[in-house]
């Protein structure tokens, strides 16, 4: 298995995977509204998405960042805002791979770091992140705004 960055080629299998990533969201599936939704961040370049590919082509698990700034540290830092790896490749340190490839994106981009965000219910998340290196920021209250 091999981690590269996403390619236009790859939006049919990478849809499928993304539509899979917000079933388990508690979203309804959409193939159409993801396959627009990801090749409109790939034509605007304006995410960075890497896949896991399997020997026979296969996508396996993705991750996508966001750019974003920190104007305190006056630096660029990243949010690691979709990971996600098919059940049936689960158990083979796919997502692990995956956050490798994004540490290597915030180094390239000589940002400052990254972060992210995931439900208190997300065992699997909650139990990965601090074994890659995050840190629970309990210094900090987060908030949100939705117009709906």
């Amino acid at each position: 298995m091999k981690i590269r960055k996403t390619t236009i080629t790859d939006l049919e299998q990478l849809a499928e995977l993304f539509d899979q990533y917000r079933v388990f969201y508690k979203k309804d599936s959409d193939i159409q509204g993801a396959k627009g939704f990801l090749a409109e961040r790939l034509k605007n370049e304006d995410s960075e998405i890497y896949v896991c590919e399997t020997a026979d082509g296969k996508l396996a698990g993705f991750v996508q960042l966001y750019p974003l700034f920190s104007s305190t540290k006056m630096q660029k830092l990243w949010l690691l805002n979709d990971l996600f790896v098919n059940q049936e490749f689960r158990g083979n340190q796919i997502s692990v791979k995956l956050i490798d490839r994004a540490k290597k994106l915030v180094e390239d981009s000589e940002a400052c770091g990254m972060f992210l965000e995931t439900g208190k219910s997300n065992l699997i998340g909650n139990n990965l992140y601090p074994k890659t290196g995050f840190k629970l920021n309990q210094a900090a209250n987060f908030y949100e705004w939705n117009k709906n």
